[in-house]
């Protein structure tokens, strides 16, 4: 059986690789695409690389849900809510690759992105979906809030710390890295080539939307409010995100007994992978694939853990996720269309 899958907001680089990913899965069918931008147009037109593979036509929004079991949606904060709330009027799975449902708390949604919940009973039916995290839980839901690219990474590297009590969860910092297509398609001064290139720079320090997410995130699993510092960096690469999370011990653990405790945490992740002791974490081996790898590596002199995640903003961090997430909601193996092997140079 084949579940007829649709992507609205297909023409993004998100809404593209959810295309190149669900194009090589073995259980899901793309049966229709859309776009506002590009309505009318071949995706093949849009994107060369798909030429003679796929080309569809992009179409309207409505068509793309009514043909549609899974409806995948790549947008702006703000525009996810009626998409949802259409898909749960007739039955259909909603997996929302935006910031629309990942905030439980209105007022935080209100405060970073400036704007507010039209339907609270979709709010209470969703689900923030990080299946390495709470896999077990995501099973029958129907309405999926895809986690953001710096919280998966950040989110995976300190949950294992902070379950196991390692870590003063009051002196978290994380330092984020990411390649220019985490800003998505639309251009900007900053991801100009003359500008990004050959240049590396924080910015929206410590103000990113994405510092409640992973708050919540770290919160949740703390049983405690949890305040983190967060800054985010642009590297001049078109995708991968590399976060340094630093924390100190509270725990009088070798680096060996941490490590131990971490390839325990994520027996069972088959997505995750934790390097060896004295190898560190790079994008570069992740590239186009679903994979988180995470190094250990332990400041003695100060007794600070540094946890090294790697992951492709565009697979792990949004797409790949997504589709990993439908893959639990319909009880398929998690890896399915997802066993791309990173390249190995």
């Amino acid at each position: 059986m084949k579940y007829k899958v649709g992507i609205i907001g297909a023409t993004g680089y998100a809404g593209v690789e959810l295309v190149r990913l669900l194009l090589m899965h073995p259980q899901a069918e793309i049966a229709a695409i859309s776009s506002v931008s590009y309505k009318g147009k071949k995706i093949s037109e849009v994107y060369p690389a798909l030429a003679q593979i796929y080309d569809a036509v992009l179409e309207d929004e409505q068509s793309t849900i009514e043909k549609s079991d899974v409806v995948f949606a790549s947008l702006p904060h703000g525009l996810s809510e009626n998409i949802a709330w259409q898909c749960a009027k007739n039955e259909k799975i909603f997996i929302d690759l935006g910031a629309d449902f990942r905030l439980h708390s209105e007022e935080e949604y209100t405060q970073w992105y400036e704007n507010r919940y039209q339907f609270h009973e979709l709010h209470e039916k969703a689900i923030y979906a990080l299946p390495e995290l709470n896999g077990e839980e995501i099973k029958n839901k129907t309405i999926i809030a895809n986690p953001g690219c710096y919280p998966t990474s950040a989110a995976l590297a300190l949950v294992p710390a902070i379950v196991q009590g390692l870590i003063d969860n009051n002196t978290i910092i994380i330092d984020s890295k990411s390649g220019v297509s985490g800003a998505g398609r639309a251009m900007t001064q900053a991801t100009h080539f003359p500008e990004c290139n050959e240049a590396f720079a924080p910015y929206k320090t410590a103000t990113h939307r994405h510092t409640p997410e992973i708050e919540q995130t770290l919160s949740h699993y703390a049983k405690q409010k949890v305040y983190v510092t967060f800054v985010p960096h642009l590297l001049p690469i078109n995708r991968g995100i590399l976060t340094t999370a630093y924390a100190s011990l509270t725990a009088d653990k070798s680096l060996e007994e941490i490590h131990g405790i971490y390839e325990d945490f994520y027996k069972d992740a088959q997505f995750v992978r934790i390097m060896p002791i004295g190898e560190t974490s790079n994008v570069k081996y992740v590239r186009y694939s679903n994979y988180c790898n995470i190094s250990l590596h332990k400041d003695e002199r100060t007794g600070r853990i540094v946890i090294v995640s790697a992951i492709d903003n565009m697979v792990k961090g949004a797409a790949g996720q997504a589709i990993q997430n439908m893959n639990i909601v319909l009880g398929i193996a998690q890896q399915a269309g997802l066993d791309y092997i990173p390249p190995c140079i």
